[in-house]
């Protein structure tokens, strides 16, 4: 079936209201996505009550009632917070696409499992980091700062905990917690530099479903 079949194009599950955002600033950029623009009103993005877990466990429940009014849906969560932690990211992924799969998505489902979390993905080597979480003339700089509180090792690396790096960088620079955050990020970070690999899968995914060609 193509796409002209369904109502809408994709529908987008996802575990908490800062994955919404961000995602939001992502689809803003579909030149750099290199895919066709994805209309406001042919796509939808819902958040598991669950949050994580129920993302793992119950996409497959929450995602039925879409089946035929959808071409494609796409999951994301985080695989720190959704109780299964022992296992790889790929196989999480694997788990949640197969279930999918056996109740009607069939080929037309992906999922990203963010290891650990969604804020790896804010830790690109990307000036716009420092703007969007206050940093930007401060001394030092942030990636110095975090190596001298011990968030990282070195300053080209990402933390090994993103999410408390995160907060600790908008709490030094007097910045409110906000999922808006999220969408500035989305929308301003280089998606070249991002070497993340769930963030990887879910641009070529994004491209295989719609590519510009």
């Amino acid at each position: 079936m193509t796409n002209e079949q369904y109502e809408k194009d994709i529908v987008f599950l996802v575990a908490d209201k800062n994955t919404k955002f961000a995602l939001n600033g992502l689809l803003s950029r579909h030149v750099s996505l290199q895919i066709q623009p994805l209309r406001a009103d042919r796509r939808d993005i819902y958040i598991h009550p669950e949050k994580d877990s129920g993302c793992l466990l119950h996409s497959h429940f929450f995602l039925r009632q879409f089946i035929n009014q959808y071409a494609f849906s796409l999951i994301i969560f985080d695989r720190e917070g959704c109780g299964q932690e022992q296992y790889s990211r790929q196989h999480l992924e694997q788990q949640v696409e197969n279930q999918l799969s056996n109740n009607g998505w069939g080929g037309r489902t992906s999922v990203i499992v963010i290891d650990p979390e969604l804020e790896n993905w804010v830790w690109s080597d990307s000036p716009h980091v420092d703007e969007v979480l206050g940093w930007s003339g401060r001394h030092p700089d942030l990636r110095t700062w975090l190596v001298q509180k011990g968030r990282l090792t070195a300053p080209h690396d990402k933390p090994n905990r993103p999410k408390e790096a995160t907060e600790d960088a908008l709490k030094e620079a007097r910045i409110p917690r906000s999922s808006s955050i999220y969408q500035q990020l989305g929308e301003r970070v280089s998606l070249v530099r991002c070497v993340d690999p769930a963030f990887n899968k879910l641009k070529t995914t994004l491209k295989n479903w719609f590519s510009l060609d």
